[in-house]
């Protein structure tokens, strides 16, 4: 008997797991995909706020990248700005032979293969196309300063003598308007010209250098000069004085050209050099043709540099972000892992989001970027052709930065990812949200880190005050280790911090709770969610870092730079030194008395309500050899006690406004108020007019007097005189006994900024048979000097100078302003901490909106919520900017320990950074409090026995 046994079903859910086809690599990444893209939009608001966090960054970055990159340069575009359709310029270099060489790119490169020929004394030719081709045809062009009347007056502008409206000039010179000059008599311009000068085409220029008289027929714009620029292009019969340069229309020069040119003491700037310069082994000139590579490097150092700032911060608060983005997935990703999604799958789904809004936020980025360097670059082009030399977008660039932006929106992802890997299942299918415990590992570590950090920055220092007192050479690396640890020690400390945060929180949430509901409230808030909290403060730090390093850095810097500032005259006033031509000592005779007059006019002319004239004797140094200074002269010093001169072998340097080896000034009794810019009483005035001296310097005063002696000149030219600096050190030549020495009274005035020490009236100074001459004239003002009457001063100067004397005008304000530098980086700090302080605080509010509900349904007012709100910001900003103030007041002290009493600690505004750590974090709170709770939502919750 046979029967038939039916076979049982099996269904593919009673299969092992093991017997089951698994989905291969390519579907997994699909389907993450296909989720990452669902979750994205399905939180539209946080999305757009990460991409808004990365966008920003890439977008200036892009921007810079484009205008760094337009302020390079290519080749053909230098070529054109410095020939236009010429084919090389030519001009003397020095004198020939020596091995005399250029730079291939850089005719300003020069020097001579034989060091001994550096200061060659010889003399180079006079006309360089005497070493070119017989009939080479070539253009002269000189570049001078001419001095024309303006309606402010008589007055420098640039001139070029030459053709330089030949039309083989285009792309150096273009003509704009007009016709080019055909007689001698003519001439073109700038139209800035035409504005400055108050004329038009067809008006009449004088020049009164040469009291010559020309007509603009045309205007003329230059390759490298702004619109804003004034200056006139002359014919070469005006024959200008000045460096002069031969422009070849026809000749192509080679390198081998070049070079031997070179030999005649010639350099060229050459087209074929240009666009294909050649490879040299020889160091010198190596170095002269990388410049725009130099450029280059600068400008993505400064990406990199800017670009590792941006991305901590911006992985800190986009990490924030995707910590509650992701809770908020966390049941839809829960539901994805009951049917089957590992938890690579989870980490794979996340972390593609951040891929995702990095690659889009980049590409928006680049082309904001793009757009805004486009449109900085027509707002502030000045119109010359070497500023921005074109637009350049440098795509390798751009395409590094998008990779950029792709890692940091990976990167902020990663965090939120793995937490949701190892989420539990069921606990986000109930919808369960228990705050997370903090780990001993974390805060231990976070501890060593910072004790490493403290102790590093300040070993750091102390190491570099024991190499500075041993023998080590300059150039050993041991000498740069001990300062990049003063820098890096503090960067652990922030480290340490952050790993420490989630702990830190929980101390703190412990210790506020006894405070008030609120703060109880906030604080556990806060600890509960780390996640989204720790970061926020960490990007805080990390700004607040930055500018308290720099604010404590620079502020002791200037400090120092205040105390070691050398005063030319009061502070608000005018300085016109009066020189000998090429020498920078006071002259003599009739051309002391015009360049005293000239000096006069030119602070009269500036709107000066007063001006002294201050005499020196002749410095020592202005004569070549002891034999040279005459048997007669003699040299008049008030000298300083032993007791504070300086010891050569324990100081090294002396820096000081004032002239001590000749530091007695003569100063009319009528002008010497101005000079000081004090006021004088009558008893003092009257004892100064009767031989007293005023004395500004304490230090030269011992018993009410100070003492004043004689030498010869030869005798101070030789060193035998007192330097009023150094005590003798061996070696030193031995003094001589003065003349004669006479005690005098002094007057002794609280003006410790001044580089007169000692003034006496020229009636004193007949009786002590010093010779002075004119070397310095004071204008004051009673007003603050207007940018427009410095420039104008500035260059009314460079016209009245003569071969034999020049004036040199010197505004002096002082040492530089804390307040100028310090206010942008408070403003800058302020904007930063606000936006990440206000990103925090917004995702704080949109997290807490169900707890929010709770706590409108047991009782909770409008007045609670807002407090919480006040102790949020008040906990997240305070933590950021305590923790980043105290890890950037780290290197300021480290430097200030290794400076050697250079840069003192009391030079940092400790109240600014106290303002920054508590004011800051206070502001924000109250603004919390003012922005007003939504209203509270009820929910429902899903419970799953």
């Amino acid at each position: 008997m046979t029967s038939t046994v039916e076979r049982s079903e099996t269904r593919a859910s009673d299969r092992p797991s093991s017997s089951l086809p698994r989905p291969d690599r390519t579907a997994r990444w699909r389907v993450a995909s296909r989720l990452a893209r669902r979750q994205l939009r399905h939180t539209m608001l946080s999305s757009v706020l990460i991409g808004t966090l990365v966008l920003l960054p890439i977008a200036a970055m892009a921007a810079y990248a484009v205008i760094g990159a337009s302020m390079i340069g290519t080749p053909q575009e230098r070529v054109t700005a410095e020939l236009g359709r010429m084919q090389a310029w030519i001009s003397v270099g020095g004198p020939p032979g020596g091995g005399f060489w250029q730079a291939p790119t850089d005719p300003t490169w020069t020097g001579y293969t034989d060091d001994s020929a550096l200061a060659r004394e010889g003399t180079p030719i006079a006309d360089a196309t005497t070493v070119l081709p017989s009939g080479t045809e070539a253009i002269r062009v000189v570049e001078s300063i001419v001095r024309v009347q303006t309606p402010d007056g008589v007055t420098g502008i640039p001139a070029w003598g030459g053709d330089v409206w030949d039309p083989r000039f285009e792309g150096r010179y273009d003509v704009l308007e007009g016709a080019a000059p055909k007689t001698d008599r003519e001439i073109m311009a700038t139209p800035a010209t035409l504005e400055r000068l108050g004329i038009t085409i067809g008006d009449e220029v004088v020049l009164t250098d040469s009291d010559r008289t020309y007509t603009v027929v045309g205007t003329l714009d230059s390759a490298v000069l702004s619109d804003a620029t004034a200056a006139l292009f002359l014919p070469s019969s005006a024959a200008l004085a000045g460096e002069a340069r031969w422009y070849l229309p026809d000749l192509p020069l080679s390198w081998p050209e070049v070079e031997k040119l070179n030999e005649d003491g010639v350099v060229a700037y050459s087209r074929p050099v240009i666009l294909d310069p050649p490879r040299l082994t020889a160091n010198t000139i190596q170095g002269s043709s990388t410049a725009d590579d130099g450029a280059l490097w600068t400008v993505l150092i400064v990406l990199i540099a800017g670009g590792l700032f941006s991305a901590y911060v911006v992985v800190m608060l986009a990490g924030a972000a995707f910590a509650v983005a992701a809770r908020r997935q966390q049941r839809s990703l829960a539901v994805a892992a009951s049917v089957g999604a590992s938890a690579s799958d989870l980490r794979r789904v996340i972390l593609l989001q951040g891929t995702a809004l990095g690659l889009v936020s980049g590409t928006l980025g680049l082309a904001l970027g793009v757009g805004a360097a486009t449109l900085i670059m027509t707002l502030f082009a000045d119109g010359s052709a070497t500023q921005f030399w074109g637009f350049h977008v440098p795509w390798p660039v751009l395409a590094g930065i998008l990779t950029f932006s792709v890692l940091v929106g990976t990167a902020a992802a990663a965090a939120p990812a793995r937490t949701v890997a190892r989420s539990d299942t069921l606990s986000a299918l109930r919808g369960a949200r228990r705050p997370q415990t903090p780990r001993a590992s974390r805060p231990i570590w976070g501890s060593i880190l910072l004790l490493v950090g403290v102790g590093l920055t300040i070993g750091s220092a102390f190491a570099v005050l024991a190499i500075g007192a041993t023998g080590i050479p300059w150039d050993s690396p041991l000498r740069t280790i001990p300062p990049l640890g003063i820098v890096i020690g503090p960067i652990l400390v922030q480290l340490g911090i952050l790993l420490s945060g989630r702990w830190l929180l929980w101390v703190t949430a412990k210790a506020l709770s006894r405070l008030s509901l609120a703060a109880r409230i906030a604080a556990r808030d806060a600890a509960a969610n780390s996640s989204r909290t720790v970061p926020a403060f960490a990007a805080i730090a990390a700004t607040v870092f930055i500018a308290v390093f720099a604010i404590g850095q620079t502020s002791m810097q200037n400090a120092w730079t205040a105390r070691e500032w050398g005063y030319q005259a009061p502070v608000g006033t005018l300085a016109i030194s009066i020189q000998e031509d090429g020498t920078a000592a006071p002259i003599d005779g009739a051309r002391a008395v015009d360049a005293t007059r000239a000096a006069i006019e030119l602070a009269e002319g500036a709107g000066a309500s007063g001006t002294a004239v201050i005499s020196r004797q002749r410095e020592i140094w202005a004569y070549a050899t002891s034999g040279d200074v005459p048997a007669d002269e003699t040299r008049v010093i008030a000298v300083l006690p032993k007791r504070h001169l300086l010891d050569p072998a324990s100081e090294s340097s002396f820096m000081n406004g004032q002239n001590r080896p000749n530091p007695i000034a003569v100063i009319s009794a009528g002008d010497i108020e101005a000079a000081l810019g004090t006021a004088l009483s009558p008893a003092q005035r009257a004892a100064y007019r009767n031989g007293a001296a005023i004395v500004s310097d304490p230090r030269w005063v011992t018993g009410g007097t100070i003492d004043v002696a004689a030498w010869t000149g030869r005798e101070a030219f030789d060193g035998e005189m007192p330097d009023n600096i150094w005590t003798r050190w061996e070696g030193a030549p031995s003094s001589s006994d003065p003349i004669w020495e006479r005690k005098v009274d002094a007057i002794v005035l609280d003006l410790p900024h001044q580089a007169v020490a000692v003034a006496i009236a020229p009636e004193t100074a007949a009786d002590f048979d010093m010779v002075a001459q004119p070397s310095l004239v004071i204008a004051s003002f009673d007003s603050p000097i207007p940018v427009d009457v410095r420039d104008r001063v500035q260059e009314q100067a460079d016209t009245v100078n003569t071969d034999g004397w020049s004036i040199a005008p010197y505004f002096e304000d002082g040492p530089p302003d804390d307040s100028l530098w310090m206010i942008p980086i408070l403003g800058a700090v302020g904007v930063l901490v606000l936006g990440a302080s206000g990103v925090a605080l917004s995702l704080a509010r949109f997290e807490r909106r169900p707890d929010d509900a709770t706590l409108s349904a047991v009782g909770g007012t409008d007045g609670l919520r807002r407090r919480i709100g006040f102790w949020q910001g008040l906990i997240i900003a305070g933590f950021g900017t305590i923790a980043g103030a105290a890890a950037g007041v780290l290197p300021p002290i480290g430097f200030a320990i290794q400076s050697r009493d250079t840069l003192l600690i009391h030079d940092v505004p400790w109240l600014v950074l106290a303002l920054l750590a508590v004011a800051l974090p206070l502001a924000i709170a109250l603004v919390s409090w003012l922005v007003p709770p939504r209203k509270a939502e009820l929910t429902r919750r899903t419970a799953i026995a």
